[in-house]
C-alpha cells in the first residue's frame, strides 16, 4: 500500500511519536548527548528541541527515509544546532571507526530490520569511552503482556512501519558489547503492550 506508507504513515508516526509520555522521555534523555553526536533514526527532528547547545558540537542525523522535509527543516532551524542529514540505514553507517562521542537513539530500535547489526555499527563508530544514549520501548516483563505483544506483533508491524512490540532491548545491547550499568526500565503509560520503556546511557566496551 504505497499510498499508506508514503502519504499517511509518516504523518501518523510523527503524531504518535510526539505524544506527551514519549516527549517527556526525550526531554529526559536527549540532553545527555554531548560532543559529536550521531542521531540514529532522526525522523522529523522531534529531538531537536531537547539538545543542550552548550554540550553538542554537531549532530549527524541518520535516517534511510527523509519524510516531511519541511517540518524537519523547521525543527532543525529553530534548534540553532549544526545538523547534517545523512540518508542511510543503521546497519551500514557511512562513517569511520571511532568518529562520535555520542550515539543517540529514541524509539528507533523497534523498526530497524536487523537491530543486532545496527547496534554493532553504533558501537563501531563510537569513540573509546563513548556512550549510546537511548530510550526505546520493548519486551514487557509480565508473562501476560509479553504473550500479547508476541501475538499482536505481525499485525502491528503492518500498520506501524515495521515496529516490533517485543524486542528484548537489554539482550540486544549486551550482544553488541554495550554496558548496561545505566539502564532503567518501566511503564510510561497505561497502554502496557507499547509502553514498557528502556532508557539510559550504555557505555562502549572494547
Amino acid at each position: 500500500m504505497p499510498w499508506y506508507s508514503d502519504r499517511i504513515l509518516p504523518h501518523l508516526i510523527d503524531h504518535v511519536a510526539s505524544i506527551d509520555p514519549l516527549m517527556k522521555q526525550r526531554e529526559r534523555i536527549v540532553p545527555l548527548a554531548s560532543g559529536m553526536v550521531l542521531e540514529v533514526g532522526f525522523g522529523t527532528g522531534l529531538n531537536m528541541a531537547y539538545y543542550d547547545k552548550t554540550r553538542v558540537s554537531r549532530v549527524y542525523a541518520l535516517d534511510p527515509f527523509m519524510h516531511l522535509p519541511e517540518r524537519t527543516a523547521r525543527r532543525i532551524a529553530s534548534s540553532g544546532i549544526d545538523v547534517e542529514l545523512v540518508r542511510a540505514g543503521a546497519e551500514n553507517i557511512p562513517f569511520e571507526d571511532e568518529t562520535f562521542d555520542t550515539v543517540l537513539m529514541t524509539y528507533t530500535l523497534c523498526s530497524i530490520p536487523d537491530p543486532h547489526t545496527a547496534l554493532e555499527e553504533m558501537h563501531r563508530v563510537l569513540k573509546s569511552g563513548g556512550k549510546l544514549v537511548f530510550c526505546e520501548h520493548g519486551l514487557a516483563p509480565e508473562p501476560n503482556v509479553k504473550r500479547l505483544q508476541h501475538v499482536l506483533k505481525p499485525a502491528w508491524k503492518k500498520i506501524s512501519g515495521g515496529c516490533h512490540l517485543d524486542r528484548d532491548v537489554p539482550a540486544l545491547l549486551k550482544s553488541a558489547s554495550f554496558g548496561l550499568d545505566g539502564l532503567r526500565a518501566g511503564y510510561i503509560s497505561t497502554i502496557r503492550i507499547v509502553s514498557f520503556n528502556y532508557w539510559g546511557e550504555a557505555l562502549k566496551r572494547n
